[in-house]
């Protein structure tokens, strides 16, 4: 259904894999778990793009990916942290002026690596407007969560060693404490990544349909 785009920032130029819907649609700008932009990030875009949406998944490791934890684990850690927001400012003007893309704000949402990037770009730009970041982590990355300008949706696993019960009371707490709207969800009986269908011992079905629709109903209530 989408395609891959180029798209600038000053002198650099990015990557992502566009997908829009028929007749276009509010913009969300999908980004990827620690793995890159793999076939299961690009399924995610065009399946927003078949309930309505332009989605616009950035490629942050730049043409790097992987199937291997390890190495996986490498590429996180190696993130330039400064490159990844002109990324990602950089996709969310990108996705903007796409000209099927109605409204002037859109949606982020992301997955383990890419919640947490989620979180940090709704901080960055007043176009967000609304995130949803479904069990983020990222040791380097810490939103100023003062800049956040729409409603948060959390997605969360019950049975998750790195987005841990105290890691989501923690974010639950300091949102709370800026007055910022947020809906948190925390899926009994579920793994980390139980929202990839590509990992058969960590998907759940059950709780991936869940989140997805109330993640729709996130940007459809918040994007117009």
């Amino acid at each position: 259904m989408g395609a891959m785009i180029s798209f600038r920032s000053g002198e650099e130029t990015y990557e992502g894999y566009l997908a829009k819907a028929d007749g276009g649609g509010p913009g969300v700008v999908v980004i990827q778990e620690w793995w890159g932009l793999v076939p299961h990030i690009k399924e995610v875009a065009d399946r927003f793009a078949a309930a309505g949406f332009n989605a616009l998944a950035p490629d942050i490791y730049r043409g790097k990916s992987t199937t291997e934890p390890e190495e996986a684990g490498t590429l996180m850690m190696a993130l330039r942290v400064p490159e990844a927001a002109d990324i990602l400012l950089a996709a969310i003007d990108a996705l903007l002026a796409e000209p099927t893309t109605k409204g002037d704000r859109v949606g982020v949402v992301g997955f383990c690596m890419g919640g947490q990037l989620a979180l940090f770009a709704a901080t960055l730009s007043a176009n967000v407007g609304a995130c949803a970041n479904f069990y983020g982590i990222h040791p380097h990355v810490d939103p100023d969560l003062s800049g956040l300008q729409g409603p948060v949706l959390g997605v969360f696993a019950s049975n998750d060693p790195m987005t841990t019960p105290a890691v989501v009371s923690d974010l639950d707490a300091r949102l709370t404490a800026l007055g910022k709207a947020h809906e948190f969800v925390t899926y009994p009986d579920c793994d980390h990544a139980f929202f990839n269908d590509h990992r058969p011992t960590v998907y759940n079905p059950a709780a991936a349909q869940d989140a997805w629709e109330r993640t729709l109903r996130l940007f459809r209530e918040n994007l117009g």
